[in-house]
């Protein structure tokens, strides 16, 4: 297979993810619960393990992004001290709560789970976590993956199993895209780039909603706008003490 019929083939593949992830009716709902949230004064928390972090950033101090997010990226379940340490670490149980670094959640809030398989004991505990606060739970993960392994946690539960919404990626089970001619290689991971694309979907319909309702929701600007700097300051001046890593 030459470069343009991989492009085309990984492109293809992309395309039709991120076409199902549109018109999911779970998007509307997330985005409802968040904007519920904010109306409340609640937070809300992203958390992921492994590559799925990068969704707990992506919606973090983010030009266009909610101010009112606390990303829960403990580093040693992150890619950049210890990758192969931090895939052992996720699958033991009774970590989650040494993991939100003194954050309390409460019924108002919400968190948001990012995981590909849905099966790892931390994802789950936190999940229980947040249950058992009575805070709403918005799951992004691959169906198709999830329901084809066992869960990791003795209570047998995976993430979609806890969650109020599931948003679904549409991932192939192991996440990568493309098999390789003459080999069985598998390659082109999709979660990263249709999980970016959701949340902001999801981020953007709980503006509009706020919005809608006539309230003005704090969202960061770009810093390199000329009017950025000054409203970005402002909303950091107000959380820097509340938003761990602000």
């Amino acid at each position: 297979m030459g470069t343009e019929d991989l492009n085309k083939a990984f492109l293809s593949s992309i395309y039709r993810k991120l076409e199902l992830a549109a018109n999911q009716k779970s998007i509307d709902e997330a985005g409802n619960i968040i904007a519920g949230s904010l109306e409340k004064n609640g937070w809300i928390y992203a958390f992921g393990t492994g590559h799925s972090h990068m969704m707990a950033e992506e919606i973090f101090y983010r030009a266009g992004g909610l101010a009112r997010v606390r990303p829960i990226l403990h580093p040693k379940l992150m890619l950049h001290e210890d990758a192969s340490a931090s895939t052992d670490l996720e699958r033991e149980e009774g970590k989650a709560k040494d993991y939100l670094g003194g954050y309390q959640m409460t019924n108002k809030d919400v968190i948001l789970i990012a995981s590909n398989s849905g099966r790892n004991a931390v994802t789950i505990d936190l999940a229980l976590l947040a249950k058992a606060k009575k805070g709403k739970i918005i799951a992004l993960t691959s169906l198709n993956h999830s329901k084809s392994v066992e869960s990791r946690h003795t209570s047998g539960l995976k993430l979609f199993q806890l969650a109020d919404v599931v948003l679904d990626n549409f991932g192939e089970i192991g996440d990568t895209s493309i098999t390789l001619q003459k080999s069985n290689i598998r390659t082109s991971p999709s979660s990263t780039i249709v999980g970016s694309f959701i949340l902001n979907l999801v981020i953007t319909k709980a503006i509009e909603l706020l919005i809608s309702k006539g309230l003005s929701p704090e969202v960061f600007q770009s810093s390199n706008l000329d009017s950025g700097g000054a409203h970005n300051e402002n909303l950091i001046n107000k959380y820097k003490s509340k938003v761990k890593g602000l």
